[in-house]
């Protein structure tokens, strides 16, 4: 049920993103938008996921995983319908800010599901769950064409794209439980217990027998998470680090998303020759048009992204392939950059989509790792503000990227932010095969992944079990 819920969060997040780089680019066409304007509508959302992951991640060490991920799907639902209504530029605006600070509470199901998944099979979890992240981003350019490509309106294209949402809520709503760990941490011991029963139970087990009567738990530790946790020796040099990774990796992934929709943009007629698949009526010459079968093969790249970083991640490690993915991605989008006026459409399509590749992966490693070397009581605050720093990357992207500057200078300084984000991502701590929380502290090898979060008895009579390795690798996640 968690891993069901995470998809469909994914989904829809990753639309609610993807779908402002065509969206700006036709409101600043319709209403006559300024490039400042413009970049505002993208650049508003990730102000208001910076004011949400500043609220909602200490909540989440507060109050629940449950409740706050719930308030989540209200807002990105109710202001994703509410900016497809919108009727001026400030409402959108504000409609989009909103929906940003919603999706600032993305960090929340990402970290409850880290928090049931064993560790022999969490690093492959979160990963293989960034497919649905694709699946949204590949429906974007789909609903465009369908939608604003056909001649329809833009509200009908930004209200489809929030149905995902809406699903997500009322599946969250009905299905998801709090996390075991985060009750654990406040001494909620009987309540975590039962909803590993019932998760034994969903998987067609014996839940008496997998967790029997006597069965105590190991207290996670239940201190309460603060913003100001992060500034002491114990995590000063950790949380810096990932501040660098995650600035980096939202700068370099939202710009090379409009770096590929920019090159593929045609706003006239003489700028949409080559591209067959765009209308070339008379009528059409000032409604941007979009090679929207580019835009979808670059797309498509993520899930070449996903599939490889699955692969990789527990056999080179977590840092080398941070590493090597952004170095990579780097170069591919200069490539882009500075050979988007040659005309060479295969070209342009194949660097597009190694850009997309590796920025898929270096971003998606860079999660998994923040997950991994944060501890319960400070795992979602020190997430949140991981992905609040990071918003000030999606903040000033458009500026950089969407703006008036050459995209041979775009290649130049994203290359350099790219190695940037490399020099951070390598000085991280490896969590590959280490419990969770753990990696600054110990060095077990693949084979001790039973140890993990021990169930404990003052009395020798009483059973000794996992809180999560005792559940088969091939079941279902609850």
């Amino acid at each position: 049920m968690n891993t069901s819920h995470a998809n469909c969060v994914l989904v829809h997040c990753s639309m609610e993103i993807m779908l402002l780089s065509f969206l700006s680019a036709i409101l600043q066409s319709e209403w006559g938008l300024t490039t400042g304007q413009t970049a505002t509508i993208t650049s508003c959302v990730f102000a208001g996921s910076l004011t949400g992951t500043l609220i909602l991640g200490p909540l989440g060490d507060r109050i629940g995983r449950r409740p706050v991920f719930l308030a989540c799907g209200i807002i990105i639902s109710v202001f994703g319908v509410a900016t497809a209504f919108a009727s001026n530029y400030v409402e959108l605006v504000a409609t989009r800010f909103l929906v940003g600070f919603g999706v600032g509470g993305l960090t929340v199901p990402f970290d409850i599901l880290a928090e049931f998944l064993p560790t022999r099979i969490r690093g492959r979890y979160l990963l293989l769950i960034e497919y649905f992240w694709t699946a949204g981003s590949m429906a974007v350019p789909v609903v465009a064409y369908f939608t604003v490509g056909s001649g329809l309106s833009w509200n009908l294209f930004v209200l489809i794209c929030a149905i995902p949402c809406i699903a997500s809520f009322v599946m969250g709503a009905l299905l998801v439980p709090e996390s075991p760990r985060w009750l654990l941490s406040r001494g909620r011991t009987e309540e975590a217990l039962q909803i590993l029963r019932d998760a034994a139970a969903v998987n067609r087990m014996d839940p008496m027998a997998v967790f029997p009567n006597g069965t105590e738990l190991e207290d996670e530790e239940e201190e309460t998470g603060k913003f100001s946790d992060l500034m002491s020796p114990k995590w000063k040099r950790i949380t810096l680090l990932l501040w660098g990774a995650w600035v980096g990796f939202a700068f370099c992934y939202y710009g090379t998303i409009i770096a590929v929709t920019r090159v593929f943009e045609a706003p006239d007629e003489e700028d949409k020759d080559g591209y067959d698949d765009l209308a070339n009526d008379d009528e059409n010459q000032d409604v941007v048009q979009f090679d929207y079968s580019a835009i979808f093969i670059s797309s498509s790249a993520e899930l070449v992204g996903t599939a490889l970083v699955v692969f990789l991640v527990d056999r080179a490690g977590r840092i080398a392939s941070q590493v090597s993915s952004y170095l990579v991605g780097g170069i591919c989008l200069f490539l882009l950059c500075f050979f988007s006026e040659s005309g060479n459409r295969p070209f342009l399509i194949s660097v597009s989509f190694g850009a997309r590749v590796c920025e898929m992966m270096g971003s998606c490693v860079t999660w998994v790792t923040t997950a991994e070397v944060l501890t319960t009581e400070i795992r979602t605050t020190g997430h949140s503000a991981a992905n609040a720093i990071a918003r000030t990357g999606g903040f000033f992207s458009p500026y950089l990227v969407g703006g008036s500057l050459p995209l041979r200078t775009v290649g130049i300084i994203m290359l350099c932010i790219h190695c940037l984000t490399a020099l951070c991502a390598s000085r991280l701590p490896e969590t590959r095969g280490k419990r969770l929380g753990h990696a600054m502290s110990m060095n077990i090898d693949d084979a001790s992944y039973h140890h993990e979060t021990e169930m404990s008895s003052p009395e020798a009579t009483r059973p000794s079990v996992t809180l999560t390795d005792n559940i088969p690798e091939g079941s279902r996640l609850t």
